[in-house]
């Protein structure tokens, strides 16, 4: 029985060991450190990474476009309404993966500046803003596409889109 006990140790502490590898091994690290590996990832794709970007519009009946698009059997959109609003979605999603080349650049730069210790106050003001200007240009794009896609829809159409994505 007693020699039984140091080997239970062993098979826990193993058995330990193998699940913390697993876990490490299923978590993915961003090639940059101030961003998320989902962040990074959402960045590179063009998929929307700050879900609150949006939300002036959408909580005052201006939708996203993709969602519009994913519900265009359900509204009833026209032939002419389905052309406008997916060329929105398309600009919106190059423009998305355009600036977040930018925003993951912009990042690299700001902690190659740091690590090396080579960077001065001018330096930090210039990435700094430069970063508030390319969150600041996703945004605008993204609500510009919502104001678009607001526009080309009839009230009762916004109305029921609402009701399809909120059905409580």
């Amino acid at each position: 029985m007693l020699r039984s006990i140091p080997l239970l140790f062993v098979v826990l502490f193993v058995c330990t060991v193998v699940k913390a590898q697993q876990v490490d091994s299923a978590l993915k690290k961003s090639p940059v450190k101030t961003l998320t590996d989902k962040q990074y990832t959402a960045l590179l794709n063009g998929e929307d990474v700050y879900n609150h970007m949006a939300l002036p519009a959408e909580i005052n009946h201006y939708p996203m476009p993709d969602q519009v698009i994913k519900f265009k059997k359900e509204l009833g959109l026209s032939p002419n309404q389905i052309t406008k609003i997916t060329a929105i979605a398309t600009e919106l999603h190059r423009k998305r993966v355009e600036l977040g080349a930018f925003i993951i650049t912009n990042e690299q730069t700001l902690d190659k500046l740091f690590s090396k210790q080579r960077l001065n106050n001018g330096d930090v003001i210039f990435y700094a803003t430069r970063s508030g200007l390319y969150y600041g240009e996703l945004r605008n794009a993204i609500l510009q596409a919502c104001l678009s896609t607001g526009d080309l829809l009839a009230p009762q159409q916004i109305k029921k889109l609402e009701t399809l994505q909120n059905p409580n």
